[in-house]
């Protein structure tokens, strides 16, 4: 028998917007209301759909709140120790150097216990890709200061706000990392709104496809929010990144290919 296929169904059908990515698991989100880690992981998984790739990508998360991803990404993952995502994803590149390998992490990984894997993996060249996201806090384990923290930035552990002279200045990762030979591209870009969500996924995919063409490291910032950890609602948390963390770490491409 014929299946029944009314009019409202084609309508809806056609003005279908948004499906979400069947590369995401069916597991409720933990992270906190408005944090940008949800769409972030969307991306990636959307990015990972469309290449066809779900059988050929690995993952590596390490701790923080990245260390979540392993639940509600639908690919093979690996969860690395504190920081050391960078090491474990070259061992498992030069292991199966077919596959697409990304890590994902956060400023609190990726630039305080983890900057030596970081920045040697960069230089080395490793034909990989990192998705680093920055919210100039420790999220997941009490909203401590951060090498990310911006001056004057109030935290758990610097109340008063961070002093340059006593706490040092911020660390510009993105920046740093593109300047050593074995990166072959950086950029850095946000998902607080649609339009910045697509420049996003463009970079993230950009990020991917040059594994396939084995031009070396692709490494991709993504400055989000902390609503829980800045003690703002997220309205006012993405207001508050536009206003104070875009121009200190500025959106858009660092170090793009010369071809």
């Amino acid at each position: 028998m014929a299946e029944n296929i009314t009019n409202n169904d084609i309508v809806k059908e056609e003005n279908l917007v948004y499906k979400k990515t069947d590369l995401l698991t069916d597991k409720a989100l933990s992270y906190c209301p408005g944090c940008g880690h949800g769409t972030a992981h969307r991306l990636v998984m959307e990015v990972i759909e469309e290449l066809d790739a779900q059988e050929d990508t690995i993952g590596v998360a390490p701790v923080g709140c990245s260390v979540l991803a392993y639940e509600f990404m639908d690919i093979d993952m690996q969860q690395a120790a504190h920081g050391r995502a960078p090491a474990l994803a070259t061992a498992l590149k030069r292991l199966y150097p077919e596959k697409y390998v990304f890590t994902y992490q956060g400023d609190g990984d990726l630039a305080a216990i983890g900057t030596a894997e970081t920045i040697h993996a960069c230089n080395r060249g490793e034909n990989m890709t990192i998705i680093f996201v920055n919210n100039g806090i420790y999220g997941m384990t009490g909203g401590q200061m951060a090498p990310t923290t911006l001056p004057g930035m109030k935290s758990s552990t610097s109340p008063y706000g961070r002093d340059v002279e006593t706490m040092g200045a911020p660390m510009k990762m993105t920046e740093l990392v593109a300047n050593l030979p074995g990166t072959y591209y950086v950029t850095r870009q946000a998902v607080h709104t649609p339009a910045a969500v697509r420049k996003a996924k463009k970079a993230i995919r950009k990020a991917f496809e040059n594994q396939k063409l084995k031009k070396g490291l692709s490494f991709v910032e993504i400055v989000s929010n902390c609503n829980s950890g800045w003690k703002m609602t997220p309205l006012q948390s993405n207001e508050w990144m536009v206003e104070n963390m875009f121009p200190f770490y500025p959106l858009g491409d660092i170090k793009v290919p010369e071809e």
